[in-house]
């Protein structure tokens, strides 16, 4: 998988990675900064998502798509579709710019607004990256392990660098007896939930 990430993926990786390293010494703003994934978990998730049940892959928290891209190499090996949403219009604009110009628009689906109006109607979730405004995660997750298929996987990213504030859905995570659940010390740390009931 690794092996096969194309030029288009590489480059626009890069022109992103640089933005984002800009973006923090330059303190710009939190709603406007990328603030996305280092690479190590971008390889994380795509290693995770490559071996996920059948289903419907999502991803809540688009920013740029430097996260798709790494999560769109394992739909690509599967010949399925990643759908990404994205609440703020900046970001949305850099995403379709990302998905053109790393040749990734057939395994991915972009849609535009509050993933709360989406979400009920998602079935059969296979994987989910969570990596959004920290307020909606615990709402998201109680709308998607219901809607997870037995042995998905869910990725909440932030679970250790923003800890204090994530705290109580964490606890719900951790304590919940439909899925094992464990952080892991990769990036900012990574909540990684697997539905086995």
């Amino acid at each position: 998988m690794f092996d096969n990430i194309t030029e288009d993926i590489k480059k626009r990786m890069r022109y992103l990675e640089e933005m984002n390293e800009r973006q923090r010494k330059e303190r710009t703003p939190g709603s406007e900064r990328l603030r996305q994934i280092p690479p190590e978990t971008g390889k994380f998730l795509a290693m995770l998502a490559s071996n996920c049940p059948q289903g419907n892959f999502i991803e809540i928290g688009t920013s740029a798509g430097y996260s798709t891209m790494w999560i769109s190499l394992a739909c690509r090996e599967r010949d399925i579709k990643v759908k990404t949403y994205e609440i703020l219009p900046q970001k949305v604009k850099l995403a379709k710019e990302t998905f053109k110009l790393a040749g990734i628009e057939n395994y991915v689906e972009l849609y535009e607004g509050d993933v709360l109006e989406y979400l009920e109607d998602v079935k059969d979730i296979s994987f989910c990256f969570l990596d959004a405004a920290k307020d909606v995660y615990e709402q998201c997750y109680d709308i998607i392990i219901p809607n997870m298929k037995r042995h998905g996987i869910l990725v909440a990213d932030n679970a250790i660098s923003h800890q204090d504030i994530l705290k109580p859905m964490l606890e719900k995570a951790i304590n919940d007896d439909r899925v094992d659940s464990l952080i892991v010390p990769i990036g900012n740390g990574e909540l990684v939930c697997r539905k086995y009931s």
